[in-house]
């Protein structure tokens, strides 16, 4: 057994900031290429295609990024249950921006043909193996350094990760729109985010030099030989569970983030600093309440909220696509909140919430492998069915409130059938919550 005393341990401070700096820098890159998939690439490695036909298939290079974060997160979590929680966060943050700053470099389908959409699909791949990696790394190192007493708020810092670096990506494209001409976006202003990925992974792992190991992995001395057969083996019931569990909060996050950007430019006509400003506030608004939602799962349990954040999501999808069919910015702001609040109220305690369904040798394989494949079910799909099933129906796009409604009620019967995972202590000779 390791002595898990022999490491002096960081504070949680500075533990919660690296885990959502690094978190930031990832899903920045994540984000940066799903709002250029909405926004430009359709037209510039899919120019045969019609306009609609030009935006599926953007979306289903986004998509293959969601495919291959499942097979991230088990090669990583085999070397985060086997080596440790930080070697994950160091090479999953490598391999995200690197493979970021070469999308920025591939030449268009005019100057290589078809190269140009394959290059596209193999780096978006690898983007998606180092994100799959990188989420149960980072939660995992927050997690188990946290108290049991307060889990859920400091796990809730890499949850706040993804807004960060979606307001980072987006904010960088929507400067660059404003101040460039279409032309000038089109030709090279959209690349300019993904070479700024290479300065941002290079700070990164800057601030995770200082971190050190996991104090419940270094008490581990049974280590899963091959963590990710015991998984499946041994839990595959729940993994399905939690994948259906999580896959409303995906396709809520994507049908605002994503969809919605090129749904409102190309058949709402509304411009792109628009759509990415009312889109941005959202996002803004959610993350910052992220930890609220932690604070209350400590609190209250974690099932609980996330039962409250599925059955409100499948009570606001209608009312949010009918306020987007507006055009207008107010509206469409609030719409985009309410989806993204009830998001909130669920992945603000699910870092917590899924790392304790799992015994700490196989918890990184385990955590990671529900949490993105959870990712396939609803991000991936999501952007693709939206279009398809807008494409098909009058001004306002009920299809996808409906699409977006069972999704909600999916996950509402999963998170149903899990069970909570709130740490119990023990006082006066009987149980008491946490």
């Amino acid at each position: 057994m390791h002595d898990a005393h022999t490491v002096r341990a960081p504070s949680m401070t500075r533990v919660a900031a690296a885990s959502l700096a690094g978190t930031a820098i990832e899903f920045y890159d994540f984000f940066a290429y799903g709002t250029a998939a909405a926004l430009v690439l359709g037209p510039l490695f899919f120019p045969t295609f019609s306009p609609v036909a030009g935006v599926l298939a953007a979306f289903a290079t986004f998509g293959v990024g969601f495919v291959a974060r499942p097979l991230g997160a088990a090669l990583f979590g085999h070397l985060g249950d086997r080596r440790g929680r930080r070697p994950v966060l160091v090479v999953s943050l490598v391999l995200t921006g690197a493979s970021t700053v070469a999308v920025g470099c591939v030449p268009t389908y005019e100057s290589i043909g078809t190269a140009a959409p394959a290059l596209l699909l193999v780096l978006r791949f690898a983007q998606g193996l180092g994100v799959g990696g990188e989420w149960g790394g980072a939660v995992l190192l927050a997690t188990e350094h946290a108290p049991a007493e307060r889990r859920a708020l400091w796990s809730s810092f890499p949850q706040v990760g993804p807004a960060v670096g979606f307001l980072l990506a987006n904010g960088a494209i929507l400067a660059l729109s404003a101040t460039l001409s279409d032309a000038q976006f089109a030709s090279w202003g959209w690349r300019v985010p993904f070479w700024a990925a290479g300065v941002l992974a290079t700070a990164g792992l800057w601030l995770r030099s200082s971190l050190t190991e996991s104090p419940r992995f270094l008490e581990i001395d049974d280590h899963a030989r091959v963590p990710f057969v015991e998984v499946v083996r041994d839990h595959w019931r729940l993994v399905l569970l939690t994948a259906g569990a999580l896959a409303v909060g995906y396709a809520i996050f994507y049908s605002v983030t994503t969809w919605s950007l090129a749904y409102g430019t190309e058949r709402l006509g509304v411009s792109r600093t628009v759509m990415l400003t009312c889109v941005m506030a959202a996002v803004a608004v959610k993350g910052t309440l992220m930890p609220v939602m932690a604070l209350l799962g400590d609190r209250y349990g974690r099932r609980p909220l996330c039962l409250i954040g599925c059955g409100a999501s499948a009570l606001w999808m209608f009312p949010m696509v009918a306020l987007l069919s507006t055009g207008q910015p107010l509206p469409m702001f609030v719409g985009f909140l309410g989806a993204l609040l009830s998001f909130a109220t669920v992945y603000g305690v699910i870092a917590a919430y899924l790392p304790e369904l799992y015994e700490p040798r196989i918890r990184c394989t385990g955590a990671a492998f529900g949490y993105n494949l959870g990712g396939v079910l609803g991000g991936a799909l999501t952007p693709i069915a939206a279009t398809a099933l807008a494409a098909h129906s009058g001004r306002v796009p009920w299809g996808v409130g409906a699409y977006l409604t069972g999704m909600a009620l999916l996950s509402l019967g999963c998170f149903a059938l899990l069970p909570e995972t709130r740490p119990v202590r023990v006082a006066a000779g009987r149980p008491v919550m946490d």
